[in-house]
């Protein structure tokens, strides 16, 4: 981009794809910070090798050196993924960090593959190498008992059961569906997102104990304060973040601390600015999209809680938080590269390297799930309950075959119905207009003839 350029994105592609995007100002500003350093990474990485080849002693310890050399891999491998992948469609704060959160990906994708080619004693037994205090089977917690809002029979707190439920959960549930919300750009998604996974909480109680909960937990703990005040929020972001400035200039061209300081805050902010328009009703191919998105959405979040269950990590553990983290800084990669691929196949012909990985990691912990307990999977789910989830599925099946098939072929009939009788009444006017002018000329000739006749009569 050529020093001092505004790059307009939004009104000029409008009428060609229908995104609604911002314009951005740039003044071209090159500094260290945004040069590749790949020369500098190269120097870095070989003299670490040099020093542990020829100046470090290598321990005895076969344990301690398998895992040192794997550490050692994949540090090599971020250090080759940070320098030279491919950009995906986000550069703030920097390409780089979402690079070295790619190539985390695909670590964790091969890890994933690791574990599902071990049994399950042996991949159990693995988690002990990263930490000895894995590896024993721990009871969940059932979040069900009691579930009465005011307890009489404990008079000194008759609210226990809700204190008992505010744990470290309820900020997690605010602050996850903040960021889902930032992720997916839309409240009406977030919203049936967020009610299907109470259903599924619902249907699935009698696999894990940890989906037991109480009615209000559910309603009104969940759906209403957590996630809703999360969506609530998230929407509210996404508003400023739709109608602020994008004009990015050089640090060192701004005059004033202040404004070097807020240059500083905004390069965490996004470059530019996208706004989601997902129209899943607009035709079938976006309605799937729409569809398999929310399957996925649903699929990883019920990974979080059937991984732990089936390799035997208590909640807590920092393990499930770093899993969390990771899908946080790769899930609104994805999710923008998902959305480009969807509303502009033309220009982007194939789907996103981070969202490719993404939803290859989903698939993969969930074939972990299922290799590693059967059992719990296939407990048979309650009759009422089946009867809903067949009901609700056979109600989206009508409804995509009316809106995209039997509606569009009813419009169809009728819009050539309707022309073929304009053209048959166009044909029909024809000859009446002939007609009409024959009588007003033979109505004219009779009117002549009449007053020849009063003119001999007169004379």
């Amino acid at each position: 981009m050529a020093k001092g350029e505004w790059k307009r994105s939004g009104a000029d592609d409008l009428q060609l794809s229908g995104r609604s995007e911002c314009e951005v100002f740039d003044d071209g500003t090159n500094t260290f910070f945004w040069r590749a350093h790949t020369l500098t990474v190269l120097f870095i990485l070989t003299c670490a090798l040099v020093y542990v080849t020829l100046l470090e002693e290598t321990p005895q310890d076969t344990a301690y050196n398998t895992k040192r050399g794997i550490v050692a891999s994949i540090l090599v491998f971020l250090c080759f993924g940070v320098t030279q992948a491919k950009d995906g469609p986000f550069t703030r704060p920097h390409p780089a960090y979402w690079r070295f959160w790619l190539c985390v990906s695909v670590v964790y994708e091969l890890f994933l593959i690791f574990i599902l080619f071990q049994t399950v004693h042996d991949g159990r037994q693995f988690m002990k190498y990263i930490d000895p205090k894995l590896g024993v089977p721990l009871p969940e917690r059932d979040y069900g008992g009691n579930c009465l809002i005011y307890d009489p029979g404990n008079p000194a707190d008759p609210f226990h059961n809700i204190w008992d439920k505010m744990d470290g959960f309820v900020p997690a549930h605010f602050l996850g569906w903040y960021i889902k919300t930032l992720m997916i750009r839309d409240w009406w998604m977030c919203m049936i997102i967020s009610v299907m996974f109470e259903f599924l909480e619902y249907s699935l109680e009698h696999q894990l104990p940890n989906f037991s909960e109480c009615w209000w937990d559910h309603w009104i703990m969940d759906v209403l304060l957590c996630n809703g005040l999360g969506i609530y929020c998230g929407m509210k972001t996404l508003g400023w973040l739709s109608m602020k400035p994008y004009q990015w200039q050089g640090l060192w061209h701004i005059p004033t601390y202040k404004g070097k300081i807020k240059r500083i805050a905004f390069q965490f902010t996004p470059y530019s600015w996208v706004k989601f328009e997902w129209r899943p009703a607009s035709n079938l191919r976006r309605w799937l999209a729409v569809l398999g998105i929310i399957f996925m959405f649903l699929l990883a979040e019920l990974n979080t809680f059937y991984l732990k269950f089936v390799l035997w990590m208590p909640p807590e553990h920092y393990l499930v938080l770093l899993r969390l983290v990771f899908f946080v800084n790769v899930g609104g990669v994805a999710m923008r590269e998902i959305y480009d691929f969807m509303d502009d196949p033309k220009f982007h012909k194939k789907l996103g390297q981070q969202a490719w990985i993404v939803a290859t990691i989903t698939v993969t912990e969930f074939l972990i799930v299922v290799k590693y307990d059967p059992n719990t999977i296939m407990l048979p789910i309650p009759f009422f309950v089946t009867q809903c989830w067949i009901l609700g599925i056979v109600l989206i099946l009508i409804w995509t075959l009316w809106r995209f098939f039997i509606r569009d072929i009813t419009l169809r009939y009728k819009e050539t119905r309707r022309r073929r009788q304009e053209g048959s009444s166009d044909r029909d006017r024809v000859p009446g207009h002939a007609d009409g002018s024959n009588t007003a000329s033979s109505g004219r000739s009779k009117l002549n003839g009449s007053m020849d006749t009063v003119r001999q009569r007169k004379s």
